[in-house]
């Protein structure tokens, strides 16, 4: 599969602490909150190219074409109150922002954990937590042509390739966004709690 999220064409190019030191991968899987096993350590990752049954906030579903998206789950295991976990959602979306910067995109934040182009959703997020972890699930429409995404009518599906007009590389992108959640979830760890 050209552009594949296989571990020999991740491991070599990961650059922090993240998708190390489990890196879980399958070509397809109902869910990559699902994948990532309960006992993963901080930073564990889980990567496919299908998901069966995505699923997003309030039960909605995460609907992707096959090896266009990117799909993944990051375990994290932070030492804070558990009223504070729901306020790291808007971090990871705008550490997605940042990233999608990176590849000349001007994404924005639909609080809590959508993010938009120009008014279109093209990543969304899920953080469940549970017994003192969070299973952080990502899905960002990378290379998705308008035939592949499904009808919403209020703030629209839309993919990096078409919003940006070029297609980026998954691999990249990917290392990108797990660079800039590292980044951002230090800063939210050591920011004082109110």
């Amino acid at each position: 599969m050209a552009g594949t999220l296989a571990p020999s064409a991740v491991r070599p190019r990961l650059r922090g602490r993240f998708g190390r030191p489990l890196y879980l991968y399958a070509e397809r899987c109902s869910s990559t909150q699902d994948l990532l096993p309960s006992d993963a350590p901080e930073g564990a990752l889980a990567l496919t190219e299908e998901q069966t049954q995505g699923r997003g906030r309030r039960g909605r579903d995460w609907q992707g074409a096959v090896g266009k998206g990117l799909l993944f789950s990051l375990c994290l295991r932070p030492q804070v109150e558990t009223a504070r976990l729901a306020s790291f959602t808007p971090v990871a979306a705008e550490a997605i922002v940042q990233a999608i910067a990176s590849f000349g995109g001007q994404a924005t934040v639909k609080h809590p954990n959508d993010v938009l182009i120009a008014g279109r959703k093209v990543a969304g997020i899920l953080a469940e937590a549970s017994a003192g972890r969070v299973a952080l699930g990502v899905g960002v429409n990378v290379d998705q042509q308008a035939g592949d995404l499904p009808e919403r009518p209020v703030f629209p599906a839309s993919s990096l390739t078409l919003e940006l007009g070029c297609s980026i590389d998954r691999v990249e992108l990917l290392v990108c966004i797990l660079e800039q959640l590292e980044r951002h979830y230090e800063l939210w760890l050591a920011a004082p709690s109110v």
